[in-house]
């Protein structure tokens, strides 16, 4: 039989944080949850009470408290959480005041800078002020262009505290991009770096913030940080351009606007590789209880733990990775290139800064495995409590490498949500064991299923993930789309009036939940769904075989599977490896999985979160444009997919 691949033992379950909140919830109400299923259950069933609850036992400040905590509609976008209550989503994150470590921030050359809380709130106070006497104000949008250091969290925490609402990107956007997404909002102010440092290059900032500031009229004030700040100034007409340094002075404490629980804390952009990117708009009282909620009690964050997550300014697990201040921890800021100038970077961090949580992709544990790198003989990891797995699903593969090679004692938790909730719909659970290839469950107050086509609930077999009632992380909507259709028509039209993600999932025996890839990139030979997520898992345990992208082609009135692979340096596609791939995916697969074709490429599209971008390989394959090539990393990969030979045999 089966067996987890770890179980949290009774110790760590008696202290940690969901263990204490289902004790809470039982004494609040007089109930006998005995476990975390029943815990779920009723949180999904009266909903009202769980984030109620849920606020109260993280003590939520409320300046006015809530007339109601929900009022339900038929339809999910019309429910209103928390009506008449006010708060402030950066006051939260700023309650310590102590001269613990609020937050380490490391750049790739090695430069470090520890701020306490304390002087935290120092920093926030000052520019606080700079940004009100620049004119910013409640609903006033304040855009970065940063790297993921310890500016961009003064800056983002600055701007919330006065009822401003934050957007951000990372610098390695072409100009471009930055317009596609900034100039949809006119953002009042810009904060960029002059230039940073990636797997050992400087880049410089200098003509491509000119080109932007150029294309986006509203801005009225550019703050330049880094040390190349004084480089020429990019200049446009009534832009007042002034040095981080200079820009403000740190000192005093800050204040908060107190702001309703719809209040827009973030947007959030779409990929993108479709067409112009969607500016998802995050109401800043569902940003902050559902962010509690996960790192609080899914991933058991304490004050005393130090999270570590590797992103940019331009994804989601960013704003994730800023709320744990929310619950005290200390966060560590990374920015460079993950493998530079060794594979073992990140890995080293662990040890020389105590990470307790060490958040990842799988992709870079991929990566890790595949250059045989086995940190469990190298470093000491005695910190390393939880390792968190995102952006693309973690192989069965991949979960064997952590237990084996990285660390035996560790709740690996791979999570899945988005850009679209700004958070999860399943992630980690410290009650709860690991098995192979599995999220352990929906998160709490999430009522998450797998439907099939005829809006089925189904166990065991493949569907569409949805969740089928309201929650508050929710997005208010997009960004001048009045009449929300558009919002509409991305997520309540695939089942009316029920959430449809976009994933193609799987729920387990164990509670547990799989997710085979995205729904729009899925394969469809002969009228059969398949996964991207069940060929790639195969192809990864072929060691000449780096990366793969999998595509469906039209062809002779159906749809054929083609497989790209990037090789390692020397080897050669020749017969013998196409038949390997092809018997690995056949055996533990089906026969329907097994690629047409399979053809060797250099590179592969990626989005700038490195997300493999199976629709723009798609379009360039049948010579169709790719709407977006700016959400792309890479987008000069493409030239590798259109009028391959091989493709038209």
């Amino acid at each position: 039989m089966p067996q987890p691949l770890w179980t949290p033992s009774a110790e760590r379950i008696r202290h940690s944080r969901m263990e204490a909140f289902r004790q809470y919830v039982n004494r609040q109400y007089q109930l006998n949850l005995a476990d975390y299923s029943q815990l779920h259950a009723w949180s999904v069933d009266r909903r009202a009470d769980f984030w109620n609850s849920l606020a109260q036992f993280f003590d939520v400040h409320f300046s006015s408290p809530a007339e109601k905590v929900l009022e339900e509609a038929q339809d999910m976008t019309q429910a209103r959480w928390f009506t008449g209550a006010r708060l402030n989503y950066a006051e939260h994150l700023l309650r310590r005041t102590d001269e613990r470590p609020a937050l380490i921030s490391i750049n790739e050359a090695g430069e470090r800078t520890q701020l306490s809380h304390a002087q935290l709130h120092a920093h926030v106070a000052g520019l606080q002020r700079s940004l009100a006497a620049a004119g910013v104000g409640v609903g006033d949008r304040v855009a970065a262009v940063l790297p993921n250091a310890w500016q961009a969290i003064v800056a983002m925490l600055a701007a919330t505290s006065l009822g401003a609402i934050w957007s951000s990107c990372s610098p390695d956007f072409g100009a471009q991009g930055i317009v596609d997404r900034f100039g949809q909002i006119a953002p009042k102010v810009l904060i960029a770096c002059a230039g940073y440092q990636y797997a050992g290059k400087q880049i410089t900032l200098g003509e491509r913030l000119a080109q932007v500031l150029r294309q986006l009229p509203s801005v009225k004030q550019l703050v330049l940080t880094g040390a190349n700040a004084e480089v020429p100034q990019p200049t446009a007409p009534g832009v007042a351009v002034c040095a981080w340094d200079s820009f403000y002075q740190p000192g005093g404490s800050p204040t908060f606007a107190a702001l309703p629980f719809d209040h827009p804390l973030y947007i959030l952009y779409s990929s993108g590789t479709t067409g112009v990117p969607k500016c998802i708009v995050h109401r800043s009282g569902g940003v902050l209880l559902q962010h509690l909620k996960e790192l609080g009690l899914h991933t058991d964050l304490q004050p005393e733990d130090r999270l570590f997550y590797y992103t940019t300014c331009g994804w989601m697990m960013w704003n994730w990775l800023a709320s744990g201040l929310a619950v005290g921890a200390t966060l560590i800021l990374y920015d460079g290139a993950p493998l530079y100038p060794n594979d073992a970077r990140l890995i080293d961090l662990i040890d020389a800064e105590g990470i307790t949580v060490f958040g990842t992709s799988a992709r870079y544990l991929a990566a890790l495995e595949k250059a045989n790198l086995r940190p469990a003989h190298s470093h000491r990891l005695d910190s390393l409590r939880t390792i968190l797995s995102t952006g693309s699903p973690l192989a069965p593969e991949g979960f064997d490498y952590v237990y084996r090679d990285i660390k035996r004692d560790v709740q690996l938790s791979s999570i899945s949500g988005g850009t679209d909730i700004v958070s999860c719909f399943a992630l980690g659970n410290p009650l709860q064991s690991v098995w192979r290839g599995e999220l352990q469950g929906a998160g709490l107050g999430m009522a998450v299923e797998v439907w099939n086509d005829d809006g089925q609930r189904v166990t065991g077999e493949k569907g569409e993930l949805v969740c089928n009632r309201a929650f508050p992380s929710m997005p208010l909507g997009f960004w001048n789309d009045p009449d929300g259709s558009r919002y509409r028509a991305a997520y309540f039209e695939r089942f009316p009036g029920v959430w449809a993600h976009g994933d193609y999932a799987e729920q387990t025996e164990h509670g547990g939940l799989v997710i085979h890839g995205r729904s729009d990139a899925i394969l469809n030979p002969g009228g059969v769904r398949i996964g991207t997520a069940e060929i790639y898992r195969q192809v990864e345990r072929i060691d000449e075989v780096l990366e793969s992208v999998a595509i469906g082609q039209r062809w002779q009135g159906d749809e054929r599977v083609v497989l790209f692979v990037i090789l390692r340096d020397g080897v050669a596609l020749d017969d013998a490896l196409q038949q390997r791939i092809r018997t690995a995916i056949r055996q533990h697969t089906t026969p329907r999985h097994v690629p047409a074709r399979i053809v060797p490429v250099r590179d592969i599209p990626r989005t700038r979160s490195g997300k493999i971008a199976e629709l723009a390989v798609r379009d360039a394959v049948h010579d169709q444009p790719v709407k977006n090539t700016e959400a792309l990393a890479n987008p000069e990969a493409l030239a590798h997919f259109r009028h391959r030979v091989e493709l038209q045999q």
